[in-house]
């Protein structure tokens, strides 16, 4: 009876070890998969900034003075990049009691491919020239942003950390996310001078930055000719609706916006007039604006005027004309 006493007694110590091993084992494969859940949760969070985030802005900043092309193609593939990390995301290996803060997490990742692709759609007309009508629906796009930053921060973050300290694991940070760089995009007319160099109507005035302020006309060419000021003669083929290309330099110390260029040729007694606006530009750099002119007389003298219209606070106009000779012939 000692000896039977004596194996139950062992048998009840092994049953007793065995059980608190498995349950070793499953908390730690449990703590080890909510580990695994915030490690890659923040590894998702910080690839959406650096992948998608900060390029996406740095490309936004100053974009009229950039390539329009260029810029909606970066734009587009920084958009595609944000639902690839959104998809990623979607197919995590979602602990339990992490799931309340899956869907947080879906719901913030999902509110910047929205506003990737809203914003994908509204830029081409915005760098085309209708800033001023659509910059509301960029400023609507960076509350979505923002908004998916709150919900980061204030959900998916407290979530993460809450589940992780219920289950012993301390001292394991969830990385941080942000979005929207600073505020100052949520405001409209912010968020227009960045991007295009323009002023939005409402914050127009009469104020006029300090330092230097003028544009100058660098030349005048027609195709591959350039044009030789006057007393020279052109010799310009290509027939009666030629476009000009005027080339126009910001030799301010102030960015300058709505720059208007005007084109008129006088010929047979008669005057052909066009015109067009420059949406912005930068200090010290040039800029190309196109201008057809239609219904030229062919094979007569004609004299062209190129004139730059002074902007706000400009001095110095000595440089904003020139006049040029030509014949048009097909």
């Amino acid at each position: 009876m000692v000896r039977r006493w004596a194996a139950l007694g062992v048998g009840l110590v092994l049953v007793i070890v065995i059980v608190l091993v498995i349950n070793g084992c499953l908390k730690s494969e449990k703590q080890q998969s909510l580990k695994d859940y915030n490690r890659q949760v923040s590894t998702l969070a910080q690839e959406f900034d650096a992948q998608v985030a900060r390029p996406l802005f740095s490309t936004l900043t100053n974009a009229g003075a950039k390539s329009a092309l260029d810029v909606e193609v970066q734009v587009d593939q920084l958009r595609i990049e944000a639902q690839s990390l959104t998809d990623q995301a979607r197919n995590l290996s979602v602990p339990g009691e992490m799931t309340e803060a899956q869907r947080n997490l879906l719901l913030c990742f999902g509110l910047r491919v929205e506003g990737m692709d809203k914003l994908a759609a509204v830029l081409p007309k915005t760098l085309g020239g209708q800033g001023k009508q659509t910059i509301p629906l960029i400023s609507g796009d960076m509350e979505i942003f923002l908004a998916s930053d709150v919900i980061y921060s204030q959900r998916v973050v407290p979530l993460i950390q809450e589940t992780l300290q219920a289950n012993n694991i301390q001292q394991l940070s969830t990385a941080p996310s942000r979005f929207l760089p600073n505020i100052g995009w949520l405001e409209p007319d912010t968020a227009l001078a960045r991007i295009t160099g323009q002023q939005s109507a409402s914050s127009s005035s009469n104020a006029i930055a300090p330092g230097t302020h003028g544009s100058a006309l660098v030349g005048v060419s027609v195709g591959t000719n350039t044009l030789a000021p006057e007393p020279t003669i052109n010799h310009v083929a290509g027939g009666p609706n030629p476009t000009f290309t005027v080339t126009v330099e910001n030799d301010g110390s102030n960015p300058e916006t709505n720059v208007r260029v005007d084109v008129t040729v006088t010929a047979a007694g008669k005057q052909y007039k066009a015109s067009h606006v420059i949406d912005s530009t930068q200090p010290e750099s040039k800029a190309n604006v196109e201008i057809p002119v239609t219904g030229i007389p062919l094979g007569v003298a004609a004299k062209i005027e190129a004139d730059v219209e002074p902007v706000p606070g400009e001095e110095n106009t000595e440089n904003n004309k020139g006049t040029y000779l030509a014949i048009f012939s097909h």
